[in-house]
Formats: C-alpha cells, sequence, structure tokens
C-alpha cells in the first residue's frame, strides 16, 4: 500500500482497544494505541470469555493462553436455586463443541494482548483531550500538550468516553438498581468447590456466581445485591465482607463456605446505556463500553468488545485511505444490530437471575430453553460473518 497505508489510532487501552489492535496488525493495518494510564493494568477479577470470542483469539495466536491461564469451565456448571436445588445446566461451548468458554483473569488477558502487538505499539501515559477531524485525517490532543495524526480514531474508552460526544449527544448511563460485590478467593481453600464449575445461584432480587480463573487455581465470585442509592460506577470500591456475607446467609451451604473465606471484596454498581443511534462520525467510531456499554449478566461485554475488533479490522483491511470513512459507516452498520440484542439481552437475563417473576416455574422455563440464545452468541463467527458483509 506504500504511503497510502492507513493509520489507525485507539483511545484506551483496556481489553477492547487492545484486541482490536491484534486484529488490525494482523492486517497490516498501521495502528497506535494511547492510553491514558502510566501503565496497562487491569482490575483484580475475572472475565468469562466465550466461543464467540475463544475462536478470534486462537486466530490471533492466543490458544495457548487461555488454555495455560484460563479456566476451562465443564460440563458440571449449573442453575441453581438460593438452596443448591438445580434448575438447569449452563451452556459451555458453542454447538460444534469446538470452543469452550473460559474464566480468565481480566489482567492475565490483557498482558497476552499486549504482548501479542509489536514494540511501540502502545504508548501509555496518553491522556486523550482533544480529537479534529477534517478532509485529509483527524488529530488527536493529549493532555501532555503532545497531538497524533491518524486516518479513523478508535474511542475504547469505556462508558464514560471522552470521544464519544463527538459521535452523540451526551447522556447519562442508566442505573440498573445493583450492585455487585467482587473478589477472589484461593480454590485450595475452598476444598469442596466442583472442579471446573461455573455455578449460578438465583434468589430473589439477587444473585450469587462462581468460575474459576488461572487454571482452577483461583475462584471469581461475583454478588449481585439490589441498591435503592444510586451507586458510583467504580470496580474498585472498598466493599464490606460481612455484609456480604449476611446478604447470602442462610443459602446453599457451599456459598456459605466460600463467603466464610472472603478477606477483602470491593463492589462496583450496575449501568449500561439504551443502544446509541449512531457509532460513526467520519473518520471517529466507537468501541466496546464506549459503543454498548452492558450489563454482565449474560457475560458478553468484554466478548463483544472483542467482535468489535475483529469486525472493525476485517472491514479496515485494504482500504485507501480516503475509503476508510465508508468502512466505518459499514463498521456501525453490520455491529449496531448485533450489540443492540445483546444489551437488551443482559438486561432480560438479570431479571431471571434476580427471579423478577410472579411465578418461578416462567423463569425457570426461561432458562431451560436459553440454549437458542447462547448458540445465537457463541456460534457467530464475526471474521467470517464481517467478510461475507463486506462482499456483499
Amino acid at each position: 500500500m506504500g504511503n497510502d497505508r492507513v493509520r489507525v489510532a485507539i483511545v484506551g487501552g483496556g481489553i477492547g482497544g487492545l484486541a482490536a489492535a491484534n486484529a488490525l496488525a494482523r492486517r497490516d493495518v498501521e495502528v497506535t494505541v494511547y492510553e491514558q494510564a502510566a501503565e496497562l493494568g487491569e482490575v483484580g477479577a475475572g472475565v468469562l470469555i466465550t466461543p464467540n470470542s475463544v475462536r478470534q483469539l486462537d486466530r490471533m495466536g492466543l490458544g495457548d493462553v487461555m488454555t495455560r491461564l484460563g479456566g476451562r469451565i465443564g460440563d458440571g456448571s449449573r442453575y441453581c436455586r438460593p438452596d443448591g436445588a438445580t434448575v438447569g445446566p449452563i451452556r459451555t461451548s458453542d454447538t460444534a463443541g469446538v470452543h469452550g468458554v473460559y474464566g480468565m483473569h481480566r489482567a492475565d488477558l490483557l498482558g497476552a494482548l499486549a504482548e501479542g502487538l509489536p514494540s511501540g505499539v502502545v504508548r501509555t501515559g496518553h491522556r486523550c483531550t482533544g480529537f479534529e477531524q477534517n478532509e485529509d485525517g483527524a488529530l488527536l490532543r493529549f493532555g501532555d500538550g503532545e497531538t497524533a495524526e491518524a486516518d479513523v480514531v478508535v474511542a475504547a474508552d469505556g462508558i464514560h468516553s471522552v470521544l464519544q460526544s463527538h459521535v452523540v449527544d451526551p447522556a447519562a448511563p442508566v442505573y440498573s438498581g445493583h450492585v455487585a460485590y467482587r473478589g477472589l478467593i484461593a480454590s485450595r481453600l475452598v476444598p469442596e468447590w466442583p472442579r471446573d464449575a461455573h455455578l449460578v445461584w438465583m434468589g430473589q432480587q439477587q444473585h450469587f456466581m462462581v468460575y474459576p480463573v488461572r487454571g482452577g487455581e483461583l475462584l471469581n465470585y461475583v454478588g449481585f445485591l439490589p441498591s435503592a442509592e444510586v451507586a458510583e460506577e467504580t470496580w474498585s470500591g472498598k466493599g464490606d465482607p460481612d455484609a456480604l456475607r449476611a446478604a447470602f446467609a442462610g443459602w446453599d451451604p457451599l456459598v456459605e463456605r466460600l463467603l466464610a473465606r472472603v478477606e477483602t471484596t470491593y463492589w462496583w454498581g450496575l449501568y449500561d446505556r439504551e443502544p446509541l443511534t449512531a457509532w460513526t462520525n467520519g473518520r471517529l467510531t466507537l468501541l466496546g463500553d464506549a459503543a454498548h456499554p452492558m450489563l454482565p449478566h449474560l457475560g458478553q461485554g468484554a466478548n463483544q468488545a472483542i467482535e468489535d475488533g475483529v469486525a472493525l479490522a476485517v472491514l479496515l483491511a485494504g482500504k485507501s485511505r480516503r475509503d476508510v470513512r465508508g468502512a466505518l459507516r459499514s463498521y456501525e452498520e453490520f455491529r449496531r444490530p448485533r450489540t443492540a440484542k445483546v444489551q437488551e439481552g443482559a438486561r432480560a437475563n438479570g431479571r431471571r437471575y434476580d427471579s423478577q417473576y410472579e411465578d418461578l416455574r416462567q423463569r425457570d422455563a426461561e432458562i431451560a430453553s436459553s440454549g437458542e440464545l447462547r448458540a445465537w452468541l457463541y456460534d457467530h463467527d464475526v471474521e467470517l460473518r464481517a467478510g461475507e458483509f463486506a462482499s456483499a
């Protein structure tokens, strides 16, 4: 492509931004990631990587990372009532049984994505403060006075994106009325834990889940509780372990035994947004939580961001600088309907998990029939579908 090689600047060095950078670099697109923090880092929490992302990460050469650092979720995974009675199985692979579900420590995944990039692609300590564009290109401004030119700017800077206002009118995130308490505990402290199991206990207005990370060395737990008081959208609020234990007192003894060993917990308020009316303005487009923040009840926040990055890379590959705006419009047209459906699906699944039904038999029936939704999520090959979309 010579001097016509497209230059992409990604604002935000989280999972979505780094996945997009890997996908773009694989397709010989010049990419730079600008992260505001002094060094890349993630919260001490788990994330479920589902088959729709596993197949993409495998193609990026990261399959061994998931098997080495992830915890493969096993067939003993299930949905339960508060007393531990089984409601139904949790799906743990795609329909073909080829790609599984992995519990990963967020920092492990972020580190693997960073290591997969050429030296110099990630630039830390760059807090984006401004954006301009014209017919010839785009310009980013940073807090230290530095600037950067690009043909495409990707805002991967989260639910409070500083660049989103250049695409749509600002609007506050929507508070769900719930908070989540999270933490990690060494699996050796809970020897009775069923190996490789992802378990979800569903109670009135609250639920609790646990799954393994780091090859089963650690257990990631999350307790979801109602809170009328609007909670801060943060991953690092210090929680009270005794309050968490009290909230789930009398539940399955396995839950109580795990919580008895919790010494430190953190909480965050759960927010999302209504699906945005647009993702793209000229040379600027949105990705991940900047485009479609969603509640965690389908385990798809990071996975949809990874899908975004692959789709963007496929649709930009081989394009000249004069063609990038059309490619970004195609990216939005391709991705927006799917992510809007996932956003609504996550809200609906939260209502199921929190048993917001007059008759729980309806909830149980919906859980039992949720395989169709999981198949739609897990069987999706975003690289293949984006290529077909581009050729249509």
